[in-house]
């Protein structure tokens, strides 16, 4: 009757608590067993009211408390024991985990949409990685060249992309650090450096190509020579670097969000004029080929849509994604929100590249110029007008903005979880910036350097996503989260489907037939 009036008393105390209890009993989903220390909130009421958890575990409380009474420092062995033979700890964790799921059935649905709202972000900063001048250069003359036809393609590739986002932010939440971090931590000081250099490398030739873009767009808008354009995009894109990270970080997340939303109206503008013919659409997912031509075009398109550093930043940015101090959903959550994140920042950034294509085989099929995004502007205002034309330019130039500034993050990170360091944001702003400004002032045809560029990203490639695949089927890192043999399965085929890509995009491009 004793250990009755005990539970009673916790039970009432519970229930006064309880609004407090729910809150903290979503951020911890760990249970540790015996007299190991907890975060479960409420195991831990419960050893402070004496009832113990697990194999014979007592808690001495003060005496003379309700919790306290006959089961302090004055309860004796012979009672405890009796309350071990009454099945004691099997009623007491019952009633632990009845409390357990009252109190989330409390909380929980104005908790759950709290922390999903929280979580969102991330996904979308590392999805411009995807609508990157590059991608909007190959998207254009995909059209331009082979009309719909390769429409299924960018479906594909867009599939094996979010698999691929979702594995890196993955990594980061249960792991808790990036993947930079977790290869630096992994290899010795001489290997460090020269897995940073090539990743330096990559982050350069990132940098170029964005800025070249950014160059292009602000020729066309304003006429601005070329090198001015990119000390001007340069300028700018360090202002808003200057946001990320601590307490400015989301303000800094949302900057980007809005540029990426810039760069879909700029490029879906085009088909509000002139829309496409619903069956010419349906008919570039058809998969298929017309000649040796566009099936290079394809294996270009697939080769180039993952993009190195957005595998390295984005197990970066969902743990940035908190300022110190603030409260973190639990990890079930953060992988659940992720999904969502990931899946609609890269059907958005999807949307983009078939919009660019579309577009491109709806108004451009056919007409010569259009291998260059300068040409392809041309031929846009040219067909459609000057408004679209500037919309289109508009929506250029906020893919360079948005683009840059997220490969320098990536430079950033790199340089930190690689040779732990971690340098101004200015400062590596710089390191990226003056290549590409030096490419701009000595080369003939910005083009061609922005080729260039895109072949040595794909370099990149697996050095970037063979450790990923290794991370995420590790045992000891992920422990229950780690990668199911099916999955594991399916992401080695992806993984090898583009490396396979990249190097045969290397190799036609050193031969000269791509």
């Amino acid at each position: 009757m004793q250990d009755t009036g005990i539970a009673d008393d916790g039970a009432r105390e519970t229930r006064d608590t309880r609004g407090e209890t729910a809150r903290k009993a979503l951020n911890d989903d760990r249970v540790v067993d015996g007299a190991a220390a907890t975060n479960d909130p409420t195991v831990a009421n419960a050893r402070r009211q004496g009832r113990g958890y697990g194999r014979g575990h007592a808690v001495r409380v003060a005496p003379g408390t309700s919790a306290g009474k006959g089961y302090g420092r004055r309860h004796s062995v012979d009672k405890h024991r009796d309350y071990v033979k009454a099945g004691g700890p099997e009623r007491v964790e019952s009633e632990l985990e009845k409390e357990r799921q009252r109190a989330r059935h409390e909380a929980g649905a104005s908790h759950h949409g709290h922390s999903l709202a929280s979580i969102l972000g991330p996904a979308f900063v590392a999805a411009v990685a995807y609508v990157d001048p590059g991608n909007v250069a190959a998207n254009v003359t995909s059209g331009a060249r082979y009309g719909y036809m390769l429409m299924w393609v960018l479906v594909v590739a867009n599939a094996m992309s979010v698999l691929i986002q979702y594995q890196s932010a993955k990594l980061g939440i249960v792991t808790g650090r990036s993947l930079p971090e977790l290869l630096g931590s992994r290899m010795s000081d001489a290997g460090r450096f020269m897995f940073f250099m090539q990743a330096e490398v990559i982050a350069i030739a990132t940098d170029l190509a964005e800025l070249i873009g950014g160059a292009i767009a602000l020729n066309l808008l304003f006429g601005l020579p070329l090198f001015a354009g990119g000390v001007v995009i340069g300028i700018v894109s360090t202002v808003l670097l200057m946001f990320e990270g601590g307490r400015t970080h989301r303000l800094f997340e949302k900057m980007v969000i809005a540029l990426l939303l810039v760069i879909t109206f700029g490029f879906i503008a085009g088909l509000l004029i002139a829309p496409p013919a619903p069956a010419d659409v349906l008919g570039g997912l058809i998969p298929r080929f017309s000649n040796r031509d566009s099936v290079l075009m394809a294996a270009s398109m697939l080769g180039a849509t993952v993009m190195p550093h957005a595998i390295y930043l984005h197990s970066t940015l969902v743990n940035d994604h908190y300022a110190g101090g603030e409260e973190r959903p639990t990890t079930r959550e953060l992988l659940h929100g992720s999904k969502i994140d990931v899946f609609w920042a890269l059907v958005l950034a999807g949307t983009v590249n078939l919009a660019l294509l579309i577009l491109a085989a709806n108004s451009l099929y056919g007409m010569k110029g259009t291998d260059s995004i300068s040409g392809a502007q041309h031929a846009i205002v040219s067909v459609l007008g000057p408004v679209i034309g500037t919309i289109f330019s508009i929506g250029l130039l906020a893919s360079s903005l948005s683009s840059t500034s997220v490969g320098t993050y990536a430079g950033s990170e790199i340089m930190h979880g690689l040779l732990r360091i971690k340098a101004p944001m200015w400062a590596c702003r710089i390191v990226t910036l003056v290549p590409g400004l030096i490419v701009l002032w000595f080369a003939p045809n910005p083009t061609e350097a922005l080729v260039i560029g895109q072949v040595i990203l794909s370099i990149g490639i697996p050095f970037a996503i063979i450790p990923l695949l290794r991370y995420t089927h590790d045992k000891k890192l992920m422990g229950k989260y780690v990668d199911g043999p099916i999955k594991h399965a399916v992401f080695i085929a992806v993984a090898a489907l583009i490396v396979a890509l990249n190097v045969l995009l290397i190799v036609l491009t050193l031969l000269g037939v791509a």
